[in-house]
């Protein structure tokens, strides 16, 4: 039957419920707000006027406006408040006894045609559902943090909703402005799934000091242009939402990357929640501030009392994209440049390369004309890496095959003067494997430039176990000097970045293997849901199939962890040629 939604109710005042009631206020619905006792529902009260006054403030909400929201909000501390309420969404604790208390409670309150919905993050819709006498009423409603803001609301159909419920609930969200996908009932549903397995492996690699937090966060920001770094992003959730969301997935799942790290645990058994409480990962200014204060943890930079050496000259190995990009940005900072490649039309071709760069860079204002001159009077072309024995810094941009990079390594550490600092761009294979190569592996270390390396301001600085102390500071103080952000790591498969971000684009490839939603609906749920600037799918095809089976396949004989194995579907996609972009045809068709 066709169900119309003209009235609804929200059952639970927190930073949730409230956000909930604004957004269906503010789009013409009558609500009626209850929490369990005056308190709380003063507390709700005031979460929706400060939210909105700050609309106000800002200029995206009218006064008059923010009135007539205010007016058609019902706040009660009686759950009978919303017995003639057309649908009731709960946002209460995310806990499967309370939330089934309150689903019994309300199907003996609400008329029999209202829509029952939860709000759960993780939980199972159906496990709540037959709390009630009718649980083909119960749908999932799962809306993003902040609801006003967030577009993604994920609609969760068990095996017993009706059809009409779908429906109804569907044209709700997209009555509110909202995104919708609608997704069967698993634990985590599209977008916490994918988003809390990236995340605690990201409390793994602080865990184990892998690297900072610091380091972490800037990684993930500046390396694939998060709004926010997955520790940062943890204390914003919750520490103990973040535990209880990763442990209904493992029990469900069983699989080892969704088992809370240690430390999570600790963490909220300790109270130390994140924001909420003013300490997490980070401390804040007072709990509920958004302000990072110092800490303990927090490095100063007069910290690090480790010698640097002078580097005045570079050279660089390879004429590719990648060595362009980084030629240009030591160009431009005023170093002398020597670049090998294996012929004078490879010479021609990067020198091309990088005056099309610059030119596009005047003409947006960014370079000007004497500033490119003068960089491209700072690059000169060889033949013989020989041209590099004076250099102070050499970085290998050459193919990403660990038996061609070590043969160059080998021909540098005959040619290079003592002293100088050997650097390697790649991405996923062993610095040591490199560094072993030569007679000075203290000299070696990983400097991984993202592409385009003019453009992106990271560069994960790799140390192995034989890099000395003041090549690592060398590096680091020179890529700040460049204006990049470097962040250290130790040297195993992935760093930072790729050993964060590849696991998750696997997974998204196992859902969709699995046929739990579609290639548009994960991209979609990742994106309006966690605000990423693309999604999995979409990355994939730009990054390249065939590269991303690769880097994802060096992962698992590292770790070795059957949760890192490369998806079936990934591998058979690439063993098809259909590699993304490059090929026209990968995920999606071009």
């Amino acid at each position: 039957m066709e169900r119309t939604v003209d009235s609804i109710g929200v059952v639970g005042l927190g930073t949730m419920g409230a956000g909930i009631v604004e957004v269906c206020a503010k789009h013409g619905l009558q609500v009626v707000a209850v929490d369990m006792d005056e308190a709380a529902v003063t507390r709700g009260r005031g979460h929706v006027e400060r939210s909105t006054g700050r609309a106000v403030e800002r200029g995206k909400m009218a006064a008059d406006e923010q009135q007539a929201l205010l007016g058609r909000i019902t706040f009660a501390a009686e759950l009978e408040a919303v017995a003639g309420c057309d649908l009731v969404v709960e946002a209460v604790p995310e806990v499967l006894d309370i939330k089934r208390e309150l689903f019994r409670r309300l199907d003996q309150v609400v008329r029999p045609e209202c829509i029952l919905a939860t709000n759960t993050s993780s939980l199972s819709v159906t496990e709540l559902s037959v709390a009630t006498s009718h649980p083909e009423r119960v749908v999932g409603l799962h809306f993003f943090n902040p609801a006003p803001v967030q577009k993604l609301v994920e609609i969760i159909s068990t095996v017993v909703t009706d059809p009409d419920i779908v429906t109804a609930a569907r044209e709700l969200a997209e009555r509110l402005g909202k995104t919708p996908v609608v997704v069967g009932d698993k634990a985590g549903f599209i977008g916490n799934y994918l988003l809390f397995g990236y995340l605690n492996h990201a409390i793994s690699m602080y865990e184990s000091r892998y690297a900072t937090r610091e380091d972490l966060d800037a990684a993930m920001q500046h390396g694939c242009g998060y709004p926010m770094g997955p520790l940062a992003l943890l204390d914003l959730i919750g520490l103990d939402t973040a535990y209880q969301v990763l442990d209904t997935m493992y029990r469900e799942g069983r699989d080892k990357l969704h088992a809370p790290s240690p430390i999570l645990k600790q963490m909220v058994t300790a109270g130390l929640l994140g924001r909420k409480t003013g300490r997490g990962f980070y401390t804040y200014q007072a709990p509920g501030s958004g302000t990072i204060v110092p800490d303990a943890q927090t490095p100063s930079p007069e910290a690090s009392t480790a010698p640097t050496r002078e580097v005045r000259t570079v050279g660089v190995v390879g004429t590719g994209t990648m060595a362009s990009g980084i030629v240009e940005v030591f160009a431009k900072a005023g170093y002398p440049v020597t670049v090998v490649g294996r012929g004078q039309d490879k010479i021609t071709g990067l020198t091309a390369a990088i005056t099309a760069s610059l030119d596009r860079a005047v003409s947006k204002g960014k370079v000007t004309e004497e500033a490119k001159a003068a960089a491209l009077g700072l690059v000169t072309g060889a033949t013989d890496v020989s041209a590099l024995a004076d250099a102070d810094l050499v970085v290998e941009a050459i193919a990403e095959d660990v038996d061609v990079k070590t043969d160059m390594f080998r021909r540098l550490d005959e040619v290079c003067k003592d002293g100088a600092v050997l650097a390697t761009t790649t991405s996923s294979l062993p610095v040591i494997q490199v560094a072993a190569a030569t007679r000075r592996p203290a000299d070696v270390i990983g400097m991984h430039f993202f592409n385009p390396a003019q453009v992106m301001r990271l560069v994960e600085v790799v140390s192995t176990v034989s890099t000395a102390a003041d090549v690592q500071e060398t590096v680091v103080r020179l890529c700040a000097g460049l204006g990049k952000v470097p962040v250290r790591c130790g040297d195993r498969a992935g760093f930072i970045v790729n050993a964060l971000l590849f696991p998750y684009l696997n997974d998204a490839v196992k859902m969709l293997e699995a046929h739990y939603a579609t290639a548009d609906d994960i991209d979609t749920a990742m994106k309006n849901g966690c605000a990423l600037p693309m999604g999995p799918f979409e990355l994939l095809d730009v990054v390249g199939l065939d590269v991303s089976y690769a880097i994802q396949r060096q992962l698992y004989l590292e770790f070795r962890d059957r949760g890192f194995a490369p998806a079936p579907l990934l591998e058979h996609m690439v063993t098809a040629g259909y590699l993304g972009r490059k090929t026209r045809r990968g995920f999606r068709s071009y």
